[in-house]
This record gives C-alpha cells, sequence and structure tokens, in this order.
C-alpha cells in the first residue's frame, strides 16, 4: 500500500516537472508573442459505478493554476496543475440495487496535463476591440488520487484525457476571463473504491468491469497577459 502511494506521488511530480519545463520552452521562446497566466475554481463532478449519470448534488471544489502560450489566433497551449475533490452516494439513488449497497465515497484528486486549445474566432491582441471567442481543447494528463478508504491493492494514479469547450473573453489588457467545463477520460475503475474486478464474492461490493469512471471540471478563470517589447 505505501509504495503504491509513493509511486503514485513519484509519477505527479514527473509530470509537474515536464509541465514546468514546457512553461519554460515556451516562455523563453525568441518567438513567443504572449504568455498568460490563470487561476481557475470551480468543481469536480464524478460519473462511475455509485453515479452512473452526472448529479449536481455531487459537485465538488476543485481550483487549479495554468499557464497558456498563444502562438496565433486560432491555436492556444496549455500546461495546468489542478486539485479538488470527488465524491458520491448510493443512498440518493432511485435504484434498488444502489439502495441495497448504500456505499459512499470522497476521494482527492490531483492532476497534471497539456493541452491544446482552438480558437473559432479571430482571436488577437487588439488594445481597442472587444476580444473574445469559443474553444474546444483536447489533451493529456497524469493524476493521483486517494481514496478516504482503500479496501484494495489497486493502483491509484494513472493517465488521463482532458477535453472540452470554453469561452474566454478580454475584458482589459492585461486582464482575460474565462469559463470552461471539460470532462477527463480515464482508465481506471477504482477512483470511487469500487473497482469491477471481482475480488469478493459480495456482489454489492463490486462494480460494473465493462466502465470506467470519469470525472468533470467545471471552472471559472482569470489570466494575466505578459506582453514583451522588444527593443530594435
Amino acid at each position: 500500500m505505501n509504495y503504491i502511494a509513493k509511486d503514485s506521488v513519484t509519477q505527479y511530480f514527473r509530470l509537474l516537472m515536464l509541465s514546468i519545463g514546457l512553461i519554460h520552452f515556451f516562455g523563453s521562446s525568441a518567438f513567443a508573442q504572449k504568455v498568460e497566466f490563470g487561476a481557475g475554481i470551480g468543481a469536480f463532478n464524478y460519473k462511475g459505478d455509485i453515479a452512473p449519470d452526472l448529479n449536481l448534488r455531487f459537485m465538488k471544489p476543485a481550483g487549479s493554476l495554468f499557464f497558456r502560450y498563444n502562438p496565433n489566433s486560432a491555436l492556444s497551449l496549455r500546461a495546468e496543475l489542478a486539485g479538488g475533490i470527488i465524491g458520491a452516494k448510493d443512498a440518493v439513488s432511485k435504484d434498488p440495487f444502489q439502495q441495497a449497497r448504500n456505499m459512499s465515497f470522497k476521494t482527492t484528486i490531483f492532476e497534471g496535463s497539456v493541452a491544446a486549445e482552438y480558437n473559432f474566432l479571430d482571436y488577437k491582441d487588439r488594445r481597442f476591440a472587444v476580444n473574445w471567442t469559443p474553444y474546444v481543447f483536447g489533451g493529456i494528463g497524469y493524476n493521483a488520487f486517494k481514496p478516504n478508504i482503500q479496501t484494495g491493492d489497486y493502483k491509484t494514479s494513472g493517465v488521463i484525457l482532458p477535453y472540452g469547450v470554453g469561452i474566454k473573453y478580454q475584458i482589459r489588457r492585461p486582464w482575460n476571463i474565462g469559463i470552461e467545463y471539460g470532462a477527463r477520460k480515464t482508465f481506471t475503475d477504482y477512483l470511487d473504491n469500487l473497482g469491477g474486478d471481482p475480488s469478493t464474492v459480495n456482489k454489492l461490493d463490486q462494480g460494473n468491469p465493462s466502465t470506467k469512471d470519469s470525472y468533470h471540471y467545471l471552472r471559472l478563470s482569470v489570466t494575466y497577459t505578459i506582453y514583451r517589447i522588444f527593443c530594435p
């Protein structure tokens, strides 16, 4: 158990170092036009065996710090670190099986990811123009999670695939605001401590082996743009 926890922390910090390296590369590039540093606050929402459908009552607090590099008006590249809580209860379900199982959980999640954003509008840095755009994003990341109760010897970290949509708006140079909604596809069935492997004879303590757990992130963000002035 301790070995698994240490391995999760090690993998997470490896991704952190990779994200910092990307930030340094983009920030120091001679071709950089502008970079943004931002923070977001919002909520994680879990989907899995205990909540087969998204339920607003299961939204838990989450937050993030991120770096965005804008090479042109159509493309933005982002490195992000996020953390928060997910949780759910069988007791609120109308399904008789879930009511009989009557399980609940709370899990802390930390993640690091890199993603590309595609801006639908001509998102250029114009001093006196109203500048906004909807966008879609997709990328890859790694998370480490810790259930409040861990009953099995399973891995508590893994690859995630973040994707979603958002809107960003430059309210006044150098400040920008945004709202984003994205999903995190995972390759684990243990975010809720209820895996699909038949590790017990009690069917109530088993999850659905045909599905994997996932979680979603809704956030509001504020970013600060750093403008470089090149002297001849």
